[in-house]
């Protein structure tokens, strides 16, 4: 059990650390995570959020370091995801609390995940404030960021932004700030959260910072529900987001392949020859030795996207398969991108892939290269040649 930590005058982190989680539904979580929650000691004393339920314990053992539960007035649940409501039914009967207060749709996501009607909720919407004494809270609505239900909370006496699952991280750590920790790990996790979770958002996101912007809001201070707190740059990571919304790209490629015998690994590192001929940055990501949540963090910001595939049954590697499904799901935006593979006797690896990409409307800059069975050191070439073709179609745009 950690302690509790006061990240303004009277306000205290309360969630918990989980070191040992490796997966969160497909993405890879290899430093663990933290479930922030956050206890407001006012006259009205108020807990933002809960956390996973088989983290309930740490929740209660830092609340009892600053109170007893029952004497918890008011209960805002800025998201109904699992993670931050998985212990809500028992804090709610040990609370007893005068309010619930969440979005019209985190009402119904409550019920629906809860079938607790007979709670006390309080339905909030953008705008809308309340008073715990010397502080007020101000609500924002954030819908599908990531979920329906999704709000801020805005404490406006501390310019303190209570930022739900926006601008964290999945990193377990004893620190709780980002001036504790190195700047270059944090904006890693940063970028990999972002990617993994917000991307297909992005034009959600650009239009909530813009809506932040006009409500001109004094933001000294972001507390999300993963990971560390921005006390002192706070504008960082809102700076990362608009810049990682817009999905700017660098003269950056990334590229992905499984392979069988390594007839598509020689030509994968043939593709890179090529890419490398014209100067372009690279990314050589094997699925075998990758987890895709990682490659989906190199995509963010390349240009373009090169996938390699043997063809196996008539269709695509396992893993290349599972990659696209996942990587189909985030949307990605303003990409080019081209596929090659070898194969035995059939070869449809590419084309199931060219279609793909196309699905995600990657532009693509070849038909693709496909070699039978190993390839030789001439018709190697063709890859570099595709390579250089994709190369020249990054440095034009």
């Amino acid at each position: 059990m950690s302690l509790t930590v006061e990240i303004k005058e009277n306000v205290h982190w309360v969630g918990a650390v989980d070191w040992n989680i490796r997966d969160f539904h497909g993405y890879s979580t290899n430093k663990g995570t933290t479930y922030n929650a956050y206890l407001i000691m006012d006259e009205k004393i108020a807990l933002f959020d809960t956390v996973k339920k088989s983290s309930l314990s740490s929740l209660l053992h830092h609340i009892h370091q600053l109170t007893e539960p029952e004497k918890i007035d008011y209960i805002i649940v800025n998201h109904v995801e699992m993670d931050h409501s998985g212990s809500l039914p028992e804090i709610v009967d040990l609370v007893k609390p005068e309010k619930i207060f969440c979005s019209p749709m985190g009402k119904k996501a409550l019920i629906d995940h809860f079938h607790r009607e007979d709670w006390p909720y309080e339905v909030v919407k953008s705008g809308d404030t309340i008073s715990l004494g010397k502080k007020t809270v101000t609500f924002l609505e954030t819908k599908m960021l990531h979920w329906p239900d999704s709000m801020f909370s805005y404490i406006k006496e501390d310019g303190l932004l209570i930022s739900s699952d926006a601008f964290g991280q999945h990193w377990a750590t004893t620190e709780r700030f980002d001036d504790e920790v190195e700047e270059c790990e944090l904006m890693a996790h940063s970028k990999k959260y972002y990617g993994n979770i917000l991307l297909l958002l992005s034009k959600l996101v650009k239009k909530l910072l813009a809506q932040v912007g006009e409500m001109n809001l004094d933001i000294n201070m972001i507390a999300p529900d993963h990971g560390l707190i921005w006390r002192q740059s706070p504008g960082k990571i809102i700076e990362a987001y608009d810049r990682w919304s817009g999905q700017e790209s660098e003269e950056k490629a990334v590229i992905v392949y499984d392979t069988m015998w390594k007839s598509t690994e020689t030509m994968a590192r043939a593709v890179y020859s090529g890419l490398q001929r014209e100067g372009i940055s690279i990314k050589f990501m094997s699925l075998n030795d990758n987890h895709r949540s990682d490659i989906i963090t190199e995509i963010i910001d390349a240009k373009a996207i090169l996938i390699g595939s043997p063809t196996l049954n008539n269709g695509v590697l396992p893993r290349v398969a599972d990659f696209l499904t996942y990587l189909k799901g985030l949307k990605p935006r303003n990409k080019i991108g081209a596929a090659f593979g070898s194969y035995g006797w059939s070869g449809e690896a590419v084309k199931i892939i060219n279609t793909a990409l196309e699905e995600m409307k990657v532009e693509l800059v070849s038909p693709g290269v496909r070699h039978k069975y190993v390839p030789s050191h001439d018709s190697l070439m063709e890859s570099v040649e595709l390579g250089r073709a994709v190369g020249k179609a990054i440095k034009k745009t």
